[in-house]
């Protein structure tokens, strides 16, 4: 297959985080998010994580030429020229538009997928997600599975503060004005492919996989 480089769309709750892992073990290719990469810097307590922790614990969004020296730097020294998968980047027109800049001598983006879900099943599924200090993996408080730690390695389970109840409606909010306009964006460059959510995490997959192995 040849390296595709490919963009999850959707909003806060969709399941681009859980899909993404698996995305990425289709195509082959190395993938990030911009939370992973906001959260890494927090961590290090670098300038550019302090700036991302004043903006995130408010649930809106990151200025773009934060976010943007974040990933561009993580392209570089993670992909190269070769494939990969961006999940929850670019979030704005700002950012799309220094994506495509970024990648015309590389043929540009090959494909935009988005994964469409209800705002009433946004709200029920971030109010009760609770997220792995470890891998970061998403779980369900309402998964009887849980337990308190992560599935997958083990970790200590925790509530993100932007998961909260009073940052789940403006994050929300800030996608439906910010971001949805991305999905015409990448609709009008004719690659953009839409994935029903509301459906379990397999079926989702399957058809995300499927969309990959056809180009």
């Amino acid at each position: 297959m040849i390296p595709l480089k490919v963009i999850l769309l959707g909003p806060p709750g969709a399941g681009k985080g859980t899909q993404a892992a698996r995305l990425s073990d289709a195509l082959g290719s190395p993938r990030v998010s911009s939370g992973d990469l906001f959260r890494d810097h927090q961590r290090r307590n670098t300038e550019l994580g302090q700036l991302a922790r004043s903006y995130m614990g408010r649930g809106v969004l990151v200025p773009d030429d934060v976010t943007i020296r974040m990933v561009m730097d993580w392209i570089d020294r993670e992909a190269g020229s070769g494939g990969f998968l961006l999940d929850g980047f670019p979030r704005t027109e700002a950012q799309a538009a220094a994506l495509d800049a970024a990648m015309e001598e590389s043929g540009g983006i090959d494909k935009a997928i988005y994964i469409k879900v209800s705002k009433d099943e946004l709200v029920t599924r971030l109010s009760d997600r609770l997220v792995c200090t470890d891998c970061q993996m998403p779980h369900s408080e309402r998964d009887p599975d849980t337990a308190g730690s992560c599935t997958r390695c083990g970790g200590k389970l925790y509530q993100r503060e932007d998961d909260k109840p009073e940052a789940v409606e403006k994050r929300i909010q800030v996608y439906m004005e910010e971001t949805a306009p991305l999905v015409e964006h990448y609709r009008e460059a004719g690659i953009l492919e839409e994935v029903e959510g509301e459906r379990s995490v397999e079926e989702v997959g399957r058809d995300l996989t499927a969309l990959i192995s056809l180009t």
